[in-house]
């Protein structure tokens, strides 16, 4: 289900301001209902011991992707934190990354996310699971999506 324009603006508008946003230059893709979409270009300074993009890199990619997915839900105004997060790498990422976040469910305070992450080929790099608590009763789903 596609967001409304107004309500997508308004989560990309904050999206733009997160330093590490702008750092990784994270691109947005796909906002929908309870979905995110990015994608991170690999640049050689990204990379860990393996001339591979680095695994810190992967899951802070994951966990930004996974918030943004629960802002569709919830506003961009939420505060939210992660509580936990695992990922299980599954290849090398070579190429720039994409990370697809799906909210599995939002309870009144947890919000589970699924992630996968794939490379320019398609092929499957890691997959994670990010919890977000939410606070101060940010748990209601807008009613302006």
């Amino acid at each position: 289900m596609s967001l409304v324009p107004e309500f997508q603006k308004s989560i990309l508008d904050v999206i733009n301001k997160i330093p590490i946003v702008d750092t990784l230059q994270i691109q947005i893709l796909t906002l929908a209902d309870g979905i995110c979409e990015s994608k991170v270009a690999r640049k050689i300074s990204y990379d860990g011991v393996f001339n591979s993009f680095h695994g810190g890199l992967l899951m802070t990619i994951a966990d930004s992707t996974a918030c943004f997915a629960i802002f569709t839900r919830t506003g961009p105004h939420v505060k939210l934190t992660t509580t936990d997060m695992n990922i299980r790498f599954l290849a090398p990422c070579l190429t720039d990354v994409t990370a697809r976040a799906r909210v599995i469910k939002q309870g009144r305070t947890m919000c589970p996310v699924a992630v996968d992450l794939f490379d320019d080929n398609r092929k499957h790099v890691a997959v994670a699971q990010v919890n977000y608590i939410l606070l101060d009763g940010a748990g209601k789903t807008m009613d302006a999506k």
